[in-house]
């Protein structure tokens, strides 16, 4: 009987989650402790060393920069998902969409509890619920078929030119700056904002502001092109993925 992929995507999920926890002594804390490390220390350089952001910095920092890892990180995991993956293709045939897959979902976890915390800050901090939370779960969804897409690609490209790995990682670091996560889109001149928001994760991480911080719609005309984008990103990755299943394998690790 063959074993159904969803049970295998999740047990592999889980496997990698419980593997992960074990590394470190502070196991699962450590998904909390990095982004806030991570926030901490982008605070302290913009806000306190350069006298950046002004009233409202830290949640703005913060919004950005939970968002920004969730495909940072993914992206850069789920690269190498199937060259990494090679031992096990070699004893059994299994679909080769599960390697990215299986770090997506991983991430997606370690995401959620992210976020859950981020909103608990934001109430705290006197950012209320309101009634424009209702478009959170298409943010969400937009944001997951980006992540998806541009995993995929690159998940079936790498083990054939591992330096793109290298490439990617350099992109990402230039994208850290170029997707407003330090700043507002709308303080750039104008003559450059519809050039910065041909940037997908600059359109995400202005929508997650509008909605947390600011009670508000976000622009639906910037998400729905960003939701093309994605959907045409994972239509191009799973081709590459299914069109190269056999091979690899035979790619030396």
């Amino acid at each position: 009987m063959t074993a159904n992929p969803l049970h295998i995507l999740l047990y592999k999920t889980y496997a990698d989650l419980k593997a992960e926890s074990k590394r470190t002594h502070a196991g699962m804390l450590w998904w909390i402790g990095e982004p806030l490390l991570h926030m901490v220390v982008y605070y302290i350089v913009f806000a306190v060393f350069f006298q950046r952001g002004g009233e409202d910095f830290i949640p703005f920092l913060l919004v950005g920069l939970v968002v920004w890892r969730w495909f940072q990180v993914t992206l850069m995991q789920g690269s190498a998902s199937i060259r990494n993956g090679r031992k096990l293709m070699l004893q059994v045939h299994l679909r080769k969409t599960l390697f990215p897959a299986s770090v997506i979902l991983a991430n997606s976890y370690k995401f959620a509890i992210t976020l859950v915390l981020l909103l608990l800050f934001l109430w705290v901090y006197g950012l209320g619920i309101s009634w424009y939370y209702a478009a959170l779960p298409a943010l969400l969804l937009i944001q997951l078929m980006l992540i998806m897409g541009c995993t995929y690609i690159a998940a079936a490209l790498i083990p054939f030119l591992p330096d793109l790995r290298v490439l990617l990682d350099n992109a990402l670091r230039a994208m850290l700056f170029l997707s407003g996560i330090f700043y507002a889109g709308d303080s750039l001149p104008e003559h450059i904002q519809p050039w910065f928001y041909l940037n997908p994760m600059a359109v995400l991480i202005d929508a997650y502001r509008d909605v947390l911080m600011h009670a508000q719609w976000p622009d639906w005309t910037r998400l729905n092109w960003v939701a093309c984008l994605a959907l045409v990103l994972i239509l191009i990755g799973k081709w590459l993925i299914g069109k190269l299943d056999y091979q690899f394998p035979k790619v030396a690790v």
